[in-house]
């Protein structure tokens, strides 16, 4: 006890001593000049306010206060779950009135209750409600207690009353007669015949009063009827004839815009057209049209004609009952399905054993004509004579008696019938046999190819592709394709003997490329293969040529037009292009390793510079074997002795037997000549032909070389060494050209190819550095200098500063993002060291409590040992 109180006093000594010091504290006034007030003249969203008013150190305990409402809160719930909320419509609310929570809270029970619990439930009716009470139960008025009855009783009403008010006496009389009625039928039972008589006997008698209830109502109606009529006369008063026309009043005529829209009623609407049809269902038309028309062909051709073979109606009587009718024929097929879709193979194999079988028929049919004839001359007088003699009276003997009779005379017909056929049926065989097939298998060779199109126009060899490609077109079999692809290989090596002869076809060839087009469209990977296997041969023998003699000549007129080709089936003006690459890079090696030895070489030279131009229209790449061969065909229409002071490129050179090789010195030739086009078939025929000829044929060359001279200078008038390009051109057509010697329109040729080069000439300075710096001129605008400040980072320019001072944001913010978070993990570990201390503090009470309460049981248990040892 002496310990306790000790303790006491030492825990209750500093409280009584530091009491009236805190007492003094609380009743000083802060001091006024202390006090810190920050004023913010606008609300500024998104800006932290600092207006806070308080002593030195008020903001540190804000933030404790705050962190005691948020972070500790968190942090005590850490592990908690259940939160209970209060959601009842209003009730945190102050500015609603109680009566409107209630009318809404009412509102939102009713629309949660609205929806039907079950939706299959239609007999399903909403409960209406009055004061929390049901209206239906109120409406069985259980509880309502009739005012004048002296019955004490409350809540059930009398059977009396019920039935004096609300209609309840019937019920109550059936009841009681039902009563009387049931101690009568417990006296006397009725037997099951008696109440069957008893039910009919009832219905007879509401049948009978239903019938006299209608009976009574027909008559009332006539009664009405005959009566109505009888008033009916006294009220009806119609006017005469007369009278009304002249009441009548004339209708107006009808407007433009009702006419108008009587016309719109009348017209025919607008009715869907066809869809578009693919290229499957268009090739599969063509070909059955193909092969019909086909088929009118080969009938023509073997004279069947198709009148005879339609087989007449034969005359029938009224008594013929058509026992012996049988089909001709069984056109049923078995539906069957193939990978979900219809099997249409059974189908097309049958129509075409049908056809083979129509074949062999019409072969018999012209092996057995004059028979055939003759028979069906017969026949044909029998329907006749049954057409006229439609009497069913007649009997067999008079039939058979009148058939003998005419027997004699259809046989004479039938005779003469025979000869006109014949007479009219042998020119249209011929025409037939004339005519082309309308269906063609596609050839397996060349040989078979070249068969089939030869001794033919150019029309028909047309005519014979297109069906080709009609009657074989890849969708309509499996392997037409490969077949095609083929066709197309035909088509190009025989374009290319066409050329090989002597007297070249080049009108045919320019009408075949149009079919050769049509199937590099449908198979370009095919075309493309076939063509290069072409341009390759030509490379192998070119260098094979050139590595055995050293040099080599133009190729022949059927590599030249499949360069054309090649132009016309391929773009031109792509980058690279596996097929019009290697043919570019094969005309470049003709225009450079090619020696100029005839006239002829002239010409494919020309023709293979015109395919460049072709071949760079729209690319406009820079080519210059051409401007070399251009210049080296001008240096070889020169004279001798002029033919100097420039330099010529490889094939040409500036001395040897071929220099004037396009020189004309005869002025008769000169004056007689006119421009002309250089066709490519004089290549051919120009051994034969005469010396003016010849000399007409080199101004025409030279006048073709102006002209595309003319077309480079346009060409190439946007690239930047235009002038270096053409200028050796120019040099030599300036200095160097007898140009008074040649004819008038040879002059307007050259002074346009001229022309064309001086308009186009832009003369380029080239690029140096300066060595100083210009001066610049004196100004009188004042020169800003930035003032620079002493501590400040200084920047050039707008954008700059504005990213320093977002830089510098940054950071501000990063570093009190970093102070507030190490002031939150220092809060919490206090608290977190606060809870430990009181966990620790209660556990060493505890332990204290029991430790003592051990000794003491103890000390307890001792004094009572101690007294059983002493007693």
């Amino acid at each position: 006890m002496g310990k306790a109180a000790k303790r006491k006093k030492k825990v209750s000594g500093p409280s009584t001593a530091k009491g009236p010091v805190k007492s003094a504290m609380a009743v000083v006034k802060s001091n006024p000049f202390e006090v810190k007030v920050n004023r913010q003249k606008f609300d500024i969203l998104g800006r932290k306010t600092k207006n806070d008013v308080g002593l030195p150190g008020v903001s540190r305990s804000k933030a404790i206060k705050k962190r005691n409402q948020t972070l500790l809160k968190e942090y005590k719930e850490r592990e908690k779950t259940n939160v209970f909320k209060d959601k009842r419509f209003g009730e945190y609310n102050t500015k609603i009135t109680p009566e409107e929570k209630m009318i809404r809270r009412f509102a939102l029970e009713r629309q949660q209750n609205y929806g039907k619990k079950n939706i299959y439930n239609l007999n399903e009716d909403e409960e209406l409600t009055h004061y929390g009470q049901s209206l239906a139960e109120i409406e069985k008025l259980n509880d309502i207690v009739d005012s004048d009855s002296d019955t004490e009783e409350t809540g059930a009403l009398s059977a009396e009353l019920t039935a004096a008010h609300f209609g309840g006496g019937g019920g109550l009389l059936r009841k009681k007669l039902s009563s009387e009625q049931q101690d009568e039928e417990e006296e006397k039972p009725k037997s099951r015949k008696e109440l069957l008589e008893e039910m009919i006997a009832k219905s007879k008698q509401e049948k009978q009063e239903r019938q006299t209830r209608r009976e009574s109502a027909l008559e009332l109606t006539e009664k009405l009827d005959k009566d109505w009529k009888e008033i009916q006369t006294l009220m009806a008063h119609k006017t005469p004839k007369s009278e009304r026309k002249d009441k009548e009043v004339e209708k107006p005529k009808p407007d433009e815009y009702d006419m108008i829209v009587r016309e719109l009623g009348f017209e025919m609407k607008a009715k869907p057209s066809e869809r578009l049809k693919t290229e499957e269902e268009l090739a599969k038309e063509e070909q059955a049209r193909l092969q019909k028309l086909e088929a009118d062909r080969l009938r023509r051709m073997r004279g069947i004609d198709e009148e005879a073979n339609k087989k007449r109606p034969s005359h029938m009587s009224a008594d013929d009952l058509a026992d012996g009718f049988i089909l001709d024929k069984d056109d049923r097929r078995l539906l069957s399905y193939k990978d979900g879709k219809i099997n249409i193979e059974n189908e097309e194999e049958g129509e075409e054993e049908g056809e083979e079988e129509e074949e062999e028929g019409e072969e018999e049919d012209n092996e057995n004509e004059e028979e055939s004839q003759e028979e069906s001359a017969s026949e044909d007088e029998e329907d006749d004579d049954a057409a006229d003699g439609h009497s069913d009276i007649e009997s067999d003997l008079e039939s058979e008696g009148e058939a003998a009779e005419t027997n004699e005379e259809t046989k004479h017909k039938a005779n003469e019938n025979e000869s006109q056929n014949v007479e009219k049926l042998d020119p249209e065989r011929e025409a037939a046999k004339s005519e082309l097939p309308y269906t063609f298998a596609v050839p397996e060779s060349y040989e078979t190819f070249k068969s089939l199109l030869a001794g033919r126009t150019i029309e028909q060899q047309l005519i014979i592709l297109e069906r080709i490609q009609k009657c074989n077109h890849p969708s309509l079999a499996v392997g037409n394709k490969a077949k095609l692809e083929k066709l197309f290989g035909f088509l190009l090596e025989y374009i290319g003997e066409l050329a090989t002869l002597d007297s070249p076809e080049l009108r045919t060839i320019d009408k075949l490329v149009l079919p050769l087009y049509n199937l590099c469209q449908m198979f370009p990977e095919a075309a493309s293969d076939s063509v290069k296997f072409i341009l390759r041969d030509a490379a192998h023998d070119l260098e094979e040529v050139i590595e055995v003699k050293g040099r080599a000549t133009f190729p022949g007129l059927d590599t030249l037009i499949y360069l054309k080709i090649v132009s016309l089936l391929f773009p031109t003006s792509d980058f690279w292009h596996p097929v019009v690459t290697p043919a570019f890079m094969y005309m470049s090696q003709l225009l450079t390793k090619c020696r100029i030895t005839t006239l002829q070489d002239v010409i494919k030279g020309l023709f293979i510079c015109c395919l460049f131009l072709e071949y760079v229209s729209l690319s406009r790449r820079f080519v210059p074997e051409l401007i070399n061969f251009l210049l080296g065909v001008l240096h070889i229409s020169l004279p001798k002795n002029q033919a100097q002071g420039y330099t010529v490129v490889h094939p040409f050179t500036p001395v040897g037997k071929n220099l004037e090789l396009l020189l004309v010195c005869d002025k008769e030739d000169l004056k007689s000549w006119e421009k002309q086009n250089v066709p490519l078939s004089i290549v051919t025929r120009l051994k034969e032909a005469s010396r003016t000829e010849i000399n007409h044929t080199r101004l025409s060359c030279l006048a073709l070389c102006f002209d595309l001279i003319k077309k480079c200078a346009a060409l190439y008038e946007s690239l930047p060494s235009f002038h270096e390009i053409m200028h050796p051109v120019r040099k030599l057509l300036t200095q160097h050209m007898p140009v008074n010697e040649y004819p008038e329109k040879m002059q307007e040729w050259y002074h346009s190819a001229l022309k064309e080069m001086e308009n186009k000439e832009k003369h380029y300075t080239p690029l140096i550095c300066e060595k100083k710096k210009p001066v610049p001129l004196k100004q009188y605008t004042p020169k800003i200098v930035k003032v620079l400040e002493f501590g400040k980072k200084q920047a050039g320019s707008k954008k700059e500063q504005e990213r320093k001072q977002l830089i510098q944001r940054h950071k501000r913010e990063l570093k009190g993002a970093i102070r507030e978070i190490r002031k939150d993990n220092q809060y919490l570990a206090r608290m977190q060291l606060s809870e430990i201390m009181e966990r620790d503090a209660a556990r060493k009470r505890k332990v204290k409590e029991l430790l003592g309460s051990l000794a003491t049981q103890e000390g307890e248990w001792k004094a009572m040992k101690r007294k059983k040892w002493q007693n």
